[in-house]
C-alpha cells in the first residue's frame, strides 16, 4: 500500500512538473507573439495582404485595434503565469515543506524571467514579421475567445480613468502618419541606413504640405525681368545672356508684369524674321502671366504646375503686390537639392573657414544652409540666414557686431544700406 501510495505521488509530481513547463511555453508563447505583433512592420504587412497573404490580414486585422490584442494576450499571459506559480508553490511545498514557498519563488522568477520573457522577446524583435505571421492564427482564437472579458476589463480600465480625469476614448494617434514616417527616416540615418542626403530628399517630400511658396521663391530683388519697351534687339540679348528659359515681361516697372518670355518663343520668331531681329514683336510672342499667393503650400503649388502644364509662376501678396517668382525647378530642387546645368551661373554663397565659422551670404536660404552644414537653424521666422539675424536681434545690425543665438554665434562681415550682405557663422555647440 505504501508502495502505490509512493508510486502515485511520483506519478502526480511528474505530471505537475509537465503542467508548469508545457505552461512556461504557453507564456513566452504570448510574451513573444505581443512583442512581434506590436514590432511588426505595419507598411511590410499590408503590401502582404494586399498581395494575398492570408496570415498577413491576420495580422492586419489584430493590429487595428491593439487594446482590444494587447488586453487578450496580457490576459492569457497572466493566467498561465499564475496558473503555473500556483502549481510550482504546490509541487515544493509537497518537496521541501514550509521552505518551497521560497523555492517556488526564487526558481519560478527565473524560468520565467529567462525562458517566459527575455527568451522569447529577444527572438520576436530580431523577428517581427516572421513571428507574427507565424502566431496570427492562433492569437486570432486567443482574441475572439477572451472577447468578452477583454470588453469588461476594458470597460472596468476607461472608467476608472475617467474617475481622475483621464478620458482615453477620445485620444487619437499621438503621432500622424507623416511624424511615424518621418521617425523611421530619423532612425535609419541614426543607425546608418541612410545617407544624409537621402533623409533630406526624403524628408523635404514630407514637408512640401508646411512649406509656402515665399520660401522658396527667387525674390525680386533677385528676378530677372525685361522692359516690354526696350528694342527688340536689347530683348533677345537679355534672353541669350540670361541661364533662364523663362523671363517676366513688365511694362513701365517691375510691378507691372504684363507676360511672360520663352527662350524658344524668341528664338522661333527670329528663324520666322529671317534673323531681322528689329521684326521682332515681343508682345506677340510672350505667354500670359500666372500669378498665385504667397501663402500657397509646395504640394499645392506642385499640383497646379502639373494639372496646368506649366513651369513658372509669379508670386503675390495679399496686396497684389510682386514678390518673386517660382519655377517647377524650384520646387524640385527643394526635395533633391541644388539642379546644376551648363548654363547655370557660379554664385558663392558659403565657404567654410579654417577656424570653424562658415562665410554666408545674406540671401544664403536657412534650408538650403541646415541642409549643406547639417544644421538646425530655425526657420519659422525667416527665410534667409540674414532675415534670422534681423529678426533675432531686433535691428538691422552694424559691420562687425557678433550675436550668440540657439547655439550658433554670428559676426557681421558687410552691408549695404539696410541690407546685411554677408556674415560669419559658426556652431558652438
Amino acid at each position: 500500500m505504501d508502495g502505490l501510495s509512493a508510486t502515485l505521488s511520483d506519478s502526480h509530481l511528474w505530471i505537475t512538473g509537465s503542467i508548469i513547463l508545457a505552461l512556461l511555453f504557453l507564456s513566452g508563447f504570448f510574451s513573444g507573439s505581443e512583442t512581434a505583433l506590436t514590432a511588426a512592420s505595419k507598411a511590410r504587412i499590408h503590401k502582404a495582404a494586399k498581395d494575398g497573404s492570408k496570415q498577413a490580414k491576420r495580422v492586419e486585422k489584430l493590429i487595428e485595434d491593439k487594446e482590444r490584442l494587447i488586453g487578450a494576450i496580457l490576459l492569457g499571459n497572466n493566467l498561465v503565469n499564475i496558473l503555473a506559480s500556483a502549481l510550482a508553490t504546490s509541487l515544493f511545498l509537497t518537496l521541501a515543506g514550509e521552505q518551497g514557498v521560497v523555492y517556488a519563488t526564487l526558481v519560478m522568477t527565473f524560468l520565467v524571467l529567462i525562458f517566459a520573457e527575455v527568451l522569447p522577446k529577444s527572438y520576436a524583435i530580431a523577428n517581427p514579421d516572421r513571428v507574427a505571421l507565424a502566431v496570427a492564427w492562433f492569437i486570432t482564437i486567443i482574441v475572439t475567445v477572451f472577447a468578452p472579458i477583454v470588453t469588461m476589463v476594458r470597460l472596468i480600465v476607461r472608467f476608472t480613468l475617467r474617475m481622475i480625469g483621464v478620458d482615453i476614448s477620445e485620444m487619437g494617434h499621438a503621432l500622424s502618419a507623416q511624424d511615424d514616417i518621418r521617425g523611421t527616416i530619423d532612425l535609419h540615418r541614426h543607425e546608418g541606413g541612410l545617407v544624409k542626403e537621402d533623409q533630406h530628399m526624403l524628408g523635404s517630400i514630407l514637408d512640401l504640405e508646411d512649406i509656402t511658396v515665399q520660401d522658396v521663391m527667387v525674390h525680386r530683388s533677385s528676378m530677372q525681368a525685361i522692359n516690354i519697351n526696350a528694342k527688340p534687339e536689347a530683348i533677345v540679348s537679355i534672353v541669350v545672356r540670361s541661364p533662364y528659359t523663362r523671363l517676366p515681361v513688365y511694362d513701365g516697372n517691375v510691378e507691372n508684369i504684363i507676360g511672360v518670355l520663352h527662350a524658344k518663343d524668341v528664338l522661333r520668331a527670329i528663324r520666322r524674321a529671317g534673323g531681322q531681329m528689329h521684326r521682332i514683336n515681343a508682345r506677340r510672342i510672350m505667354t500670359k502671366p500666372w500669378f498665385v499667393p504667397e501663402t500657397t503650400t509646395l504640394k499645392e503649388q506642385l499640383n497646379a504646375f502639373l494639372e496646368r502644364k506649366s513651369h513658372f509662376a509669379l508670386v503675390v501678396d495679399e496686396y497684389g503686390d510682386i514678390q518673386g517668382l517660382l519655377s517647377l525647378e524650384d520646387i524640385l530642387e527643394e526635395i533633391v537639392g541644388d539642379i546644376a546645368d551648363e548654363h547655370d551661373f557660379e554664385v558663392p554663397g558659403v565657404e567654410t573657414l579654417t577656424d570653424g565659422y562658415v562665410q554666408v551670404e545674406g540671401t544664403v536660404s536657412l534650408r538650403d544652409l541646415n541642409r549643406m552644414m547639417d544644421w538646425h537653424l530655425p526657420d519659422d521666422d525667416a527665410t534667409t540666414i540674414a532675415g534670422l539675424v534681423i529678426h533675432k536681434a531686433e535691428t538691422i545690425p552694424i559691420v562687425g557686431k557678433t550675436y550668440v543665438f540657439d547655439g550658433f554665434k554670428y559676426e557681421i562681415t558687410s552691408r549695404s544700406r539696410n541690407q546685411i550682405t554677408g556674415l560669419k557663422v559658426k556652431k558652438l555647440r
